[in-house]
This record gives C-alpha cells, structure tokens and sequence, in this order.
C-alpha cells in the first residue's frame, strides 16, 4: 500500500503535464482500452475498424504487479471503454479505483461477468470442489479463466454488450463480428478436444498456476508448482520434484512474466527442460493451439 501511494504522488505532476497536452481522440474511432492483451484480441475482433484498443500491460508485464506509465494514464483520460479481467488479477484491484477518478465517465466492462471462478489448488489439497462463484473477486479464486474458449465465448458477448451500450450506431456490426468469434470459438473448442482426445497421460507441471481453466474444460490435471508468487521453499521444491518423477514428467511449462530460475532448477533435478506457454499471449486462438500442441507433446 505504501509502495502505491507513493506510486500516485510520484505520477501526480506528470498527469497534469501531460493532460495539458492531450488532444481530442480521433473522430470515428471508440478510444477502448484493455487491461491485457488476450481481452484486446476480443475488442479488436468485435469491435473491427470502429475502436481503436491500447493495452495496459504490455507484451512480457506482469499483471500481478504491473504500475501504468503516466502516458497510459493519459491514453486512459482519452478513453470511452476500459476492458477489464474482472477476476481479482492484481494489477485491477490497485488502480481500477485511480482510473475512475481521472475519467469520470469511463464506461468498464467486466469480462468475467457470468463466468464461473474457480479455487485455486494448493500443494497440500488432495483434491479440490470447483464452487459457483460470480465475476466478484474472493481470495483464492483463479483469476485466469480466459484461457478457456468456452469462457472466451462468454468475454466476447460480454465485450459486444458493451461496445453497443457505448457506440450504438454500429450495433449491427458488433453483432455480426461477434457472431463469427463465437463460431470460431466454438469450433476452436471442439479442435482442442479431437487433439486430445487419445492422450492417455492428463498430467502437466506448470510454474505459475495460469492454466487451471484450460486444464478444467480438457480433463487435464495442473500440477502447479509456485503459490501466490512466492519463492519455492527447499522442502516445497524437493515435494514438486518427487510428484514430477512419480508422474514421469519431464517438462515443466513456464509463463515470460515470472523468473523462471526455480523452474530450470526443477527441470534439472528431473531431468527435463522448461517450455514457455503465455497466459497474456495476443493472438488468443492462436495461442490456445499453440499451448495445446505444447502440452500434448509433453505428456509419457
């Protein structure tokens, strides 16, 4: 908390220099502006040559800790719509009071809203009771549920009520272009479970806990290694890396945003390598085949 309010004092004088300098946005374009990037794969997608979509957090930030650059915050002041995760990712929960103040009429939408949280896994839980939950953040909810393209169907129906409520002229064109993510959505869901249908193996061992979700809807296990961002004790490590030989695994799967040191230590001692899958990655389809094929070449 400390760090954050020096953090707004530090800022302060910038945004009052910058917001002298700020001119009017683009005419025709709804200034959008998303808090990650897989959501401004969505609002670009439905949304087409009608929005013109920033991202706070950029390529390799990490959301659980990111602090915005005065020049988002300008970019902020511009804007009509902000897109955020909705989930409890860290990064919200400081900042989303801040943004409202400097722009009273900006319009949020909730991407989680409808979607089902579910808890987070600890290391000492044998098995885990998923739990209805709405898009309010609680403590110990898995904030990463865009990684499942069921739930992508929701965050883009989501993302089309609000572009209508803020740009009604183009009604028509949300819908049509929403219709055709959802398809291809769908499609892309039922890609995943032909790919896997055969693996006999449903095991793999990730650092940082992002793919909970995805891991749900395939009838994987994530055996996650890392707790609330905390480096690994040496008894936590010596426990991950007995459940790792006990499952013949030998790739443990990183996220760019996070230090992966303990995770190279964990693949040694098995003998394995690490693979980087990207929870934030841009090109969201894209990224779940990618992660797919990943995951499936992994697996005894």
């Amino acid at each position: 908390m400390v760090r954050f309010v020096i953090k707004c004092i530090a800022v302060l004088p910038l945004l009052l220099f910058f917001a002298g300098c700020v001119q009017p946005a683009r005419r025709g374009k709804l200034q959008v502006v998303a808090s990650i990037a897989p959501l401004s794969y969505f609002a670009e997608r439905i949304g087409g040559s009608h929005v013109s979509v920033s991202v706070m957090v950029p390529p390799g930030g990490n959301p659980h800790s990111y602090e915005p650059a005065p020049r988002q915050m300008v970019k902020l002041g511009e804007a009509t719509l902000f897109i955020k995760a909705g989930s409890g990712v860290e990064f919200e929960l400081d900042w989303m009071d801040r943004f409202l103040s400097i722009n009273r009429e900006l319009r949020v939408c909730n991407g989680a809203e409808g979607v089902r949280l579910i808890p987070i896994k600890h290391h000492d839980e044998q098995e885990t009771h998923h739990h209805e939950q709405d898009a309010h953040h609680h403590e110990g909810y898995d904030p990463h549920y865009w990684l499942s393209p069921a739930n992508g169907v929701i965050i883009a129906r989501n993302i089309e009520k609000a572009l209508v409520l803020a740009d009604p002229a183009h009604r028509d064109d949300y819908a049509v272009n929403c219709s055709k993510l959802v398809a291809e959505l769908q499609a892309l869901d039922r890609e995943i479970r032909q790919k896997v249908a055969s693996l006999k193996s449903r095991r793999f061992l990730v650092f940082h806990p992002a793919w909970g979700y995805y891991a749900e809807a395939y009838q994987f296990e994530q055996i996650a290694v890392e707790e609330e961002g905390k480096t690994l004790t040496p008894g936590q490590m010596q426990r991950v890396i007995e459940k790792a030989k006990a499952n013949h695994i030998k790739v443990v799967f990183v996220s760019p945003q996070f230090n992966i040191s303990q995770a190279k230590t964990i693949a040694a001692e098995i003998g394995g390598v690490t693979r980087s899958v990207d929870p934030l990655a841009a090109d969201y389809q894209e990224n779940l085949r990618s992660a797919t094929q990943a995951f499936s070449e992994s697996l005894p």
